[in-house]
């Protein structure tokens, strides 16, 4: 009998028999486990006789079969019981794979959508690049016709030269000057067949320069200056734009790029720097030592700069990079070869971050720029009610040496730039046909209206500045960096 099974029945006995019983277990001469129970009577302190032990033993047959009955009962509710706990066992076991197959699907399903975002994306890169092939061809087609423009345009000056010079030596007869007064000091004009060919070419080259300016020109052709002048000037004449570079992401949709028109060890005038502009936290600077690596796009080196800059208004001059701190009104300048801190100066009341922009916007309150005299600084203050105000700034701490203020709006023109101490603007940053519209003269404080025609040619034109070295100015157009030949004259 299992040892359940006896203790229930002593449980019983108990119940039904005596208050007090005893249970011993010991095993018997064969070895097997024998269960001795011993139960006190609750009515007789003795035995009693033989035929009244009978009586006692039919009453505990009774009472025992009514003990085996229920004994039955309690082992078919024990079974009943044990059929019910495999039962529960069982269907406990068979929720948990189901459960976990749900886990797997849930799973499944996250990988699913994980595979699907990235054909997505993989599309969409697909697309890109095939749109960055298209756009390649499109550059090249534009570089076949704009060397082939080159070469058109270096045929027609060479043409033009040799008229220029043959008309110089006098081979062309002379005539009297009956229709009009010579100017005093000139001398007559040739006459030449109108209807050739080489007279629309010099008429051409001619006539790109206003007919009210009197020009002086070298043996070369190139405009010439005073002696002693550093060849100072006005600014009569912006040529087309020559594109040197393309930025090859959408960082450089604006940025600045720049030459030092006064190097120092160990660089020259062929280092160039380029920083893209878009951005929040823009410290990068790239430096190419020779042009061909700008051209190629293969910088020399990279400087991370201690604190960011903002927008498109550094220059280089003398070895250091000056820039407008992001947020601030406050001008940093950086030294190149040690790559260090050098000054860093507020200036006084300027707008900053949105404040007195150019008409394009960009956070264009402060702009640098560099001229013959030195380092300038463009800008404007509540004070001056956003018309533009020019200092001149100290190379060395950046203190102010001197400030004009103009009575020219700074939000309406796109850009400005610095020429012979002669502050320049342009009207437009993405109409095809701009014009230098203003300049102000610093040593007369007079500012007088202009119309030289200025192309953006890529139509966003985010930097202007001029580099007094080079006589170019540089320009940053939608991703481009291209440069204009300039001519400069005096009356």
């Amino acid at each position: 009998m299992p040892a359940v099974q006896v203790l229930l029945l002593a449980c019983l006995v108990w119940d039904v028999g005596a208050r007090t019983a005893q249970l011993r277990k010991a095993n018997d001469r064969s070895g097997r486990c024998q269960y001795t129970f011993i139960v006190a009577s609750p009515n007789e302190s003795s035995c009693p006789e033989q035929s009244q032990a009978m009586s006692v033993i039919h009453n505990l047959q009774k009472d025992s079969s009514t003990q085996r009955l229920d004994l039955e009962a309690t082992k078919a509710r024990l079974s009943s019981l044990e059929s019910l706990l495999h039962h529960q066992l069982t269907l406990d076991r068979a929720a948990r794979p189901q459960e976990t197959q749900e886990g797997l699907q849930r799973e499944l399903g996250t990988l699913r959508q994980e595979r699907d975002q990235l054909e997505t994306q993989t599309r969409e890169l697909e697309t890109a690049y095939s749109n960055l092939l298209q756009d390649k061809s499109v550059l090249e087609e534009e570089k076949k016709r704009l060397r082939q423009e080159n070469e058109n345009l270096a045929r027609r000056l060479e043409s033009s030269s040799q008229e220029v010079a043959r008309l110089r030596r006098g081979q062309c007869p002379q005539i009297r000057d009956t229709a009009r007064d010579v100017p005093p000091g000139s001398r007559e004009v040739s006459t030449w067949n109108l209807d050739t060919l080489a007279f629309q070419e010099l008429k051409s080259e001619l006539t790109e320069v206003p007919a009210s300016r009197i020009l002086k020109e070298s043996p070369s052709g190139h405009l010439r200056s005073r002696e002693g002048d550093n060849g100072c000037g006005e600014l009569v004449w912006v040529g087309e734009p020559l594109t040197l570079r393309t930025a090859e992401t959408i960082t450089g949709k604006y940025g600045v790029w720049m030459r030092d028109p006064k190097p120092t060890y160990p660089y020259t005038q062929e280092t160039t720097w380029r920083i893209d502009t878009v951005g929040t936290d823009v410290r990068q600077v790239f430096e190419y030592d020779l042009i061909i690596q700008f051209m190629q796009g293969y910088p020399s080196k990279v400087h991370i700069l201690p604190r960011p800059l903002e927008s498109t208004g550094a220059v280089v001059y003398s070895g250091s990079l000056y820039f407008q701190g992001a947020e601030s009104r406050t001008v940093i300048r950086y030294e190149l070869n040690t790559e260090t801190v050098k000054a860093e100066k507020e200036i006084p009341g300027a707008g900053y971050h949105g404040q007195f922009p150019y008409s394009w916007g960009g956070y264009t309150d402060i702009d640098l720029a560099v001229d013959e005299s030195g380092l300038w600084v463009i800008y404007s203050t509540e004070e001056a009610k956003g018309a533009i105000v020019l200092s001149k700034l100290n190379p060395e701490n950046l203190e102010l040496e001197q400030t004009w203020e103009t009575n020219i709006r700074k939000q309406s023109v796109a850009n400005a730039f610095i020429i012979c101490g002669t502050l320049y603007t342009v009207s437009s940053y993405s109409s095809a046909d701009a014009t230098v519209n203003f300049a102000y003269d610093t040593g007369t404080g007079i500012s007088k209206t202009l119309t030289i025609p200025f192309k953006n040619r890529y139509k966003y034109s985010s930097m202007i500045d001029y580099n007094p070295l080079e006589k170019k100015l540089f320009a940053w157009d939608n991703l481009n960096m291209v440069t204009y030949d300039i001519k400069l004259s005096k009356m």
